[in-house]
């Protein structure tokens, strides 16, 4: 009898409307608070993908997660819900990011408080089992704020001049003397800058996201996902050396104003499809291995 009873009181929390559940309209207001105040941050950083080519992968990042969330609708509809007050410690925590950073003018920080907050307001409304399934496309979302403007520097620099170095190695080969001063490739027919630009940074950015939605999507094993990740960076930096090569190679035997315009902008978009191929092909041979490997035991 109990049995059943417990069964019959199952079944009505499962056809019980989602505004009946306990903490429905609490966790609706506080999200109707928190949209009050990230409106003003969530705006500046859409324009900033709009804006700013180098984080135009943005718009992607809360798609995917999104879709993520759907594809786990029916695992989160079968977890009861276990409210933890721990979670309330990280939302204070999550506000006090945001008042540090719009105080400090430091949108990174004002940006990932909002992260936090979504993820206090799991734990706290949901429990952790709820946060555990949620865990992986909430930490995906990192991936639309962008960097800060010391840390972009910090990596920008060092990669236009690992990209001048390659080039600079690579076109003697080819039959182009150069002479490198830093960022700058002394061509026979003109000087050919590597600029923020020209960084490989915008692609090195939007490759590594793909290859962790690839890696996701395409492969089961947690470690192939991780070795795909970790690949797209030497594969981007090279990738954009190689683009830099032909460049050099378009200035010194066609025309030296080919090096801007269409075909600058084409061979980015060339640069970034051949960097995909690569992934794929990396991923065909991880797994070639893996069959060797699994045939030979």
């Amino acid at each position: 009898m109990a049995e059943l009873a417990q069964a019959v009181s199952l079944s009505e929390s499962v056809r019980r409307p989602f505004w009946r559940c306990s903490g429905f309209w609490e966790a609706l207001a506080l999200a109707a608070l928190a949209t009050w105040l990230y409106l003003p941050i969530l705006t500046h950083l859409v324009a900033q993908w709009w804006a700013d080519p180098n984080f135009s992968h943005g718009f992607f990042v809360p798609a995917f997660s999104l879709f993520l969330l759907w594809q786990r609708r029916a695992k989160l509809r079968e977890i009861e819900p276990q409210p933890s007050s721990w979670g309330l410690p990280i939302v204070v925590g999550s506000l006090c990011l945001l008042i540090l950073g719009i105080f400090g003018a430091e949108l990174f920080i004002s940006r990932i408080s909002l992260l936090v907050l979504i993820a206090g307001m799991t734990i706290f409304f949901r429990g952790w089992r709820t946060f555990r399934v949620v865990l992986f496309p909430l930490v995906f979302l990192v991936l639309m704020v962008p960097l800060p403007a010391i840390v972009f520097s910090q990596i920008t620099f060092p990669l236009q001049i690992l990209a001048s170095k390659l080039s600079a190695w690579l076109l003697p080969f080819l039959g182009v003397p150069v002479f490198r001063e830093g960022n700058v490739i002394n061509l026979p027919a003109m000087p050919l800058e590597v600029a923020e630009a020209c960084s490989g940074i915008r692609s090195l950015l939007s490759l590594i996201t793909l290859a962790i939605m690839y890696g996701y999507l395409l492969e089961e094993r947690v470690a192939v996902r991780i070795a795909l990740a970790l690949a797209s960076i030497p594969i981007a930096v090279a990738a954009n050396g190689l683009r830099i090569v032909g460049t050099g190679l378009l200035v010194q035997y066609w025309d030296p104003d080919k090096a801007e315009g269409f075909f600058h902008a084409f061979s980015g978009w060339l640069i970034f499809v051949v960097s995909l191929l690569i992934l794929f092909v990396l991923h065909k041979c991880l797994n070639l291995l893996a069959h060797r490997k699994e045939a030979a035991a």
